[in-house]
Parts: C-alpha cells; structure tokens; sequence
C-alpha cells in the first residue's frame, strides 16, 4: 500500500482555485475569532486527522519541521491544512511535503513528495487564516504514520500549533523538508507546528467524528508515541465496525474549558474553527466541563448546562449529530472539593436525561470507583486522580456506542 501511494503521488497536484470561505455560519460567540480558509474545500473530503490550534510560543524564521501525524481512515487525493489563526502577522510556507514515516525522522524511499496550494509551492497565509493544499493524487492507508515536513523562511510573532502532542516530531533550521533521510532532523519535539488537520478522500458515504475536549481527550497519562489516546482506541474500533463513520479528529486540549477561553480558545468560542469546519464531519463528541468545575470560578452547573446546550444547538444547526459525555470523577486531584462535586454531579444528571443530544456516553460510570464514586478506578488511573492511564483511555473508547455515531436521520 505504501507502494502505491508513493508511485501516486508522483503525478502532478490537482489545481484548485485559492478564495476566502465560510466554513459555518458565525455564531455571536466566535464575532471575536474569525477565520479565512484559502483554498477550496471539496465535499467529498473526511478529516483522518486533527488537532487544535492554540499558541505555541514565538516562531522561528528559517525554521524546518517534521511532523509525525497518525491517520484514521485511509483515502486518496491527501490534504493537509496549514493554520496561521493565532499570527499577528502572515507567515510563509515555501516548501512543504508529504511522505511516509519509515522511523523515527527517516521516510520510506520515495514516498516524499511536494504538496502545492493553488498551484504554487509556496502559500503565505494570512493572521487568523488557514490553508488547504491541493489534493496529492494516490492512497494514504489507515492507520499509518504520515510526516508533513513544512519550511518557513521568515516567521515571526506567535506561532500556532498544537504543544501537547504525545508524539514526537522533529525539528532543524534551514529547508530540509525534501530529504527523506534522517540526518539533518537533530532536534526533536513534543508539538506540532502549524499543521491543524489532514484530509483523504475515501469510499463515498464515509464520515469522521471529532472530539471536542481538554487534556483528557488530548492524551495526557496515556503513553507517548504509542497513540493510546480515547479517541486513538476508538478510531481504531471503528476501522472494523460497520458503520459509515471511520475518520477521527482529536480537538482536545489541555486545561480546556467549555465556558471560558484560557487553556486555548472556549469550546464554544473553537467550536466553528476546529470542528464545524472540519470537512466530512458526521459527529461531535463533547467531553468537557472538569476545568470549569474545579477552576473555583463560581461556575455554577447553570452556566455549564447553558454551554452544553448552546454547543448541542449549534451543532444540530450545521447538520450534525452531538454526543455527550458525562465528566469524570476527579477526587485526589488537587482542587477537588465537594463544592465542585456537587456542581459535577449536577451536570451528570442534566447529560444523562436532557434530551439536548443524540446520544450520552457515561465516562463518569466507567471510570469512577464502586467503592468511592467520587473517585478514578485506581486500576484505570494514570497517578493524578484525573487523567486515566492507557487501561483507562481503552475502556472509554470500548464504552462508545459506534451506532449512536452515525444519526443517519440528521441531516
């Protein structure tokens, strides 16, 4: 398969014309956090991969970056989405490439090929923007190592990317990104630079679904490089389900909130940028709430509840379905307090019986000890009392219900 994809993507990248769209409608709340998309979004594209945007520190100009991505569904016709939206300023992608991870930063022979934006190597892309590549014609497997190796000549200002990977990627000065080699590739990283989301264009009728989180759904406590996040343990459920949802994007975030921004942008105020716009999106799946509740903000389960709501609303709008997830027990961890496990268990009985969604997942009931409720499963928790280890991101995912993903009657 990887034989294919490389002789494939020696053919010449399908031309699309450059334009400013809308990926949803704007909400009241997202007023303060637009978004410009340069290139054309094609319908018949899936997200196989994601990750949300957020500050990374300050951008090196001159600067190479080899990043390590690992994909849902497999399809052809690769895309990737490069992301500016948090740049005081243009920044500049002069060479950027698409290949297959041999190991560590060496490709598999071959299989390193250049990706254009409108036809050009080289795309400048706008603060607040994002910008899709052509499609690069041939197949991109499931569950496969991509690399995107990308070359900005002259960043400058705040980078955008995401920093909490739980994978490593790699980093040089200079403009390496055509080597398939690993010798220039010294230094490494935990984050991903500039790169937001990759798309494939698979069997008709595919979709994918997003989770929409914080650092639970991020991956923290679960093993690096290994892809044992939730969302990793249920993409790789759905790739042998039968069901029409295969592709899964990762929108988590740690120390994210629902209600206010901070740890990134709100889930109410990302809710457009890093999921609605995703593209072939079937379902989003929304796990937040524990850092509102133990932030000792005076977030009420009220103020929760209207934010649950107000994503649920939004997400029907743009003809989606919503799964919730109830918020796990979190008592050992520093700034728990029965205040908060009261405003906690508020919220559980409003997720489990609202009706506000298509379908509920019970996190807080997998997770949480038969012997103290208000605690992780020690068998399930990764040391902190608030994030599970592997055992537990496995028994999440095995917890789903892969039918209620679909909501074949929404539209």
């Amino acid at each position: 398969m990887r034989g294919r994809f490389a002789r494939a993507a020696r053919l010449a990248a399908l031309l699309v014309l450059a334009g400013t769209v809308q990926a949803a409608p704007v909400h009241a709340s997202e007023v303060a956090h637009p978004f410009t998309v340069l290139g054309t979004p094609d319908r018949r594209d899936v997200v196989t991969w994601g990750a949300s945007a957020d500050r990374t520190g300050d951008a090196v100009a001159d600067r190479s970056y080899r990043l390590v991505v690992h994909t849902s569904v497999g399809g052809g016709d690769l895309r990737i989405r490069l992301s500016n939206a948090f740049g005081d300023r243009p920044v500049t992608f002069d060479s950027v490439y698409a290949g297959l991870r041999r190991d560590g930063a060496e490709l598999v022979h071959g299989s390193n090929r250049p990706l254009t934006f409108s036809g050009a190597r080289s795309v400048v892309v706008p603060a607040g923007g994002v910008a899709l590549s052509d499609p690069l014609p041939g197949r991109l497997p499931a569950a496969t190592d991509l690399v995107i190796s990308i070359h900005t000549p002259d960043a400058a200002g705040p980078a955008t990317g995401h920093w909490m990977a739980m994978q490593t990627s790699y980093a040089t000065q200079g403009d390496h990104t055509a080597q398939e080699s690993a010798g220039a590739w010294t230094e490494t990283t935990g984050s991903w630079t500039y790169l937001d989301a990759v798309s494939v264009r698979p069997p008709t009728g595919t979709a994918a679904v997003v989770a929409l989180g914080d650092s639970i759904t991020d991956g923290w406590q679960s093993t690096s490089d290994l892809d044992r996040r939730w969302p990793d343990y249920l993409a790789r459920r759905l790739s042998t389900a039968h069901t029409r949802v295969k592709g899964v994007a990762n929108e988590g975030i740690s120390g994210n909130k629902v209600l206010a921004d901070g740890a990134g942008q709100s889930a109410l105020n990302r809710l457009r940028r890093d999921v609605l716009s995703q593209p072939g999106v079937r379902t989003v799946f929304l796990f937040e709430g524990v850092n509102d509740i133990k932030a000792h903000t005076g977030v009420t389960a009220q103020d929760l509840i209207a934010g649950y709501r107000e994503i649920a609303q939004r997400v029907h709008a743009a003809g989606k379905c919503v799964v919730a997830s109830t918020v796990a027990p979190f008592k050992g961890w520093s700034e728990w307090d029965p205040a908060g496990e009261a405003v906690r268990q508020e919220v559980n009985t409003y997720l489990r019986g609202s009706g506000d969604f298509d379908a509920v997942t019970d996190f807080d009931h997998i997770l949480r000890s038969p012997y103290d409720p208000e605690r992780m499963l020690p068998f399930f928790d990764g040391g902190d009392h608030i994030h599970p280890n592997d055992k537990g991101m496995q028994a999440m995912a095995d917890a789903v219900d892969l039918s209620r993903l679909d909501c074949a009657g929404r539209r």
